[in-house]
């Protein structure tokens, strides 16, 4: 059953079990291997078939076994996972889709530099080698849009954001563009996986707040998981996660593997 069909039952649903005065049964959360993935009989094996919190402390351990780089190696990592298809001289930019030249990262009007879509603030992290340089949520991002988006949380609407058409921000969130919306999701909910506080970093977790400052928490989950559904992964998207995969950490984002998976745990 399509997503758009899903959606017209559950609202379907509500509706009639509100009229009849009928409590509505619990939805259960989807099984993990609702689809098959060329690593579910290897690299997932210990994770396939479980839901909840046994499947997220399952993809914790599988995840958690990375190489890290330096947040310096990020600058020629990012060349590399973040290139575009249609010319190997430039990168794709987060938020705004654009087609930038390789040569022009850096800090200037025009350039385009290291985005932390788990703003590194949250949670103080810095960019140390682990979250701060886990290139399953850097990606390259121009310079102004960057600074625009800051360390805000994300949810829907807002003005829109000069350079990035389609993105939208307000005092305290940020909304990508449709094409991104469900890489932000499953790019947040990868770092509420690997870290879990036990390597001496922070216990990364979604919430519903958009005020999260400085402690280690993002939200809203409810937004995020939308976007999820909304924007399925895409050949770029599943490229990246090849590429960091061999090339880099050796290890993967789970929920560009599996998108199902974010219902089976929230």
């Amino acid at each position: 059953m399509s997503v758009a069909r899903i959606r017209r039952w559950k609202v379907w649903a509500a509706v009639s079990a509100a009229v009849v005065g009928l409590a509505l049964p619990t939805v259960t959360a989807t099984p993990a291997a609702a689809t098959t993935n060329a690593y579910d009989a290897t690299y997932y094996k210990n994770a396939v078939g479980k839901t909840g919190t046994s499947l997220k402390s399952a993809l914790h351990t599988i995840i958690s076994s990375q190489n890290k780089i330096s947040y310096d190696a990020v600058w020629n990592a990012l060349k590399v996972t973040d290139q575009d298809p249609n010319n190997t001289n430039n990168v794709v930019l987060l938020y705004s889709g654009v087609s930038r030249s390789k040569a022009l990262n850096g800090g200037d009007v025009g350039d385009w530099n290291r985005e932390h879509v788990w703003a590194q603030s949250h949670g103080s992290f810095g960019t140390s080698a682990g979250p701060g340089t886990d290139l399953h949520h850097l990606r390259a991002c121009d310079v102004q849009v960057n600074s625009i988006r800051g360390n805000k949380d994300w949810d829907f609407g807002g003005s829109a954001v000069s350079g990035a058409t389609g993105s939208y921000t307000d005092s305290n969130s940020f909304e990508p563009r449709n094409a991104d919306k469900g890489d932000v999701a499953r790019m947040i909910l990868y770092m509420a996986v690997r870290y879990e506080g036990d390597d001496a970093w922070p216990d990364l977790e979604p919430n519903e707040s958009t005020t999260n400052g400085s402690v280690p928490w993002h939200g809203r989950l409810s937004v995020l998981k939308q976007w999820n559904e909304q924007d399925p992964p895409s050949a770029f998207e599943e490229r990246r996660n090849d590429v960091i995969f061999n090339s880099y950490q050796g290890n993967r984002n789970p929920f560009i593997d599996h998108p199902e998976w974010v219902e089976a745990i929230w």
